[in-house]
């Protein structure tokens, strides 16, 4: 099916988008980010179908209380093994944190899931920008280089993911940290009564959880021959330090009783200092932008 693709740079006849209106589509991973990327799909695609993949029921009510009203009958809740079809699209949104081999889970949905490249499909892998490490002020791309995966145990689980998922011909969506009203290092660092170990002036990325799920959408549109195999670098531009990240969320009225916490700053010099997110390539070739310019003009709007 021929579709014309809008570019930044020129029009491209002949692109044909890896999802269309009547594309099937599975999330793997139904957490506060998947559950606003279920929604966001079935909102951008009137007639397609949704399956959420969980590990368990436990939060299939609550997660269907979110998704659902006009979207009955498209979207469907399952557990992984419970699986027996096999999908168009998948976007894998499930964190490290729930598997011990994370590399060889993403394999596995990659065959058990995922029809595969040639149904033209695509296969999204929402990693971290936190592959890149810590940082001394400098401006990283998608082309930067990772960090040593010897040295953080973490890194290295996302590393591995990656190579798994680009050989496969996916793409990896490298998310700056998520926040939303009260998730995010700004409700640790306002609540919990505790000093912030950092100091105030160290730079952090941030993207609030319904951008992230919109950059995914917006991969799912892009033209695959432009995606496969490639890094993303997704962010709201406008990195802020720990201190502005707490007078942002300040403004919102849910945090008026709350006060600045105190900086304890860190004996890691790169700890106080940081990096700055450029995504101006990942921008163009999505043909995505976010929503929520920066954590303030977000917190402003919850006033």
């Amino acid at each position: 099916m021929k579709l014309i693709v809008f570019s930044f740079l020129f029009v491209n006849l002949s692109a044909t988008w890896a999802m269309t209106s009547s594309s099937n589509c599975a999330v793997f991973g139904v957490g506060v980010l998947g559950t606003s990327l279920c929604r966001q799909i079935l909102d951008a695609y009137p007639k397609a179908e949704v399956t959420g993949i969980t590990k368990t029921t436990n939060r299939h009510e609550e997660i269907l209380s979110h998704v659902g009203g006009t979207h009955s009958g498209r979207f469907h809740l399952c557990t992984s093994d419970q699986v027996n079809q096999k999908y168009e699209n998948v976007i894998f949104c499930a964190p490290p944190s729930g598997f011990e081999d994370y590399a060889g889970a993403v394999k596995e949905v990659i065959d058990n899931v995922w029809s595969g490249p040639e149904n033209k499909g695509v296969f999204i892998f929402t990693s971290s920008g936190g592959i890149y490490g810590a940082g001394n002020r400098q401006s990283i791309t998608e082309n930067s280089p990772v960090a040593d995966p010897k040295e953080n145990p973490r890194v290295a689980r996302l590393i591995g993911a990656e190579e798994v998922v680009r050989a496969a011909g996916g793409c990896c969506l490298r998310l700056a940290g998520l926040y939303n009203l009260q998730r995010g290092p700004h409700n640790f660092w306002l609540t919990s009564g505790k000093a912030v170990s950092g100091g105030p002036d160290g730079i952090i990325n941030m993207l609030h959880y319904d951008d992230a799920a919109g950059a995914c959408v917006a991969a799912l549109k892009a033209d695959p021959d432009q995606t496969r195999g490639k890094n993303f670098l997704i962010s709201d531009g406008h990195p802020l330090s720990r201190k502005q990240i707490c007078e942002a969320a300040l403004q919102a009225s849910i945090y008026q009783a709350n006060s600045m916490p105190e900086f304890l700053g860190s004996d890691d010099p790169l700890s106080n200092l940081g990096k700055a997110y450029d995504g101006t390539f990942s921008n163009q070739v999505l043909q995505w932008k976010p929503e929520y310019e920066s954590m303030f003009s977000y917190f402003r709007q919850h006033q």
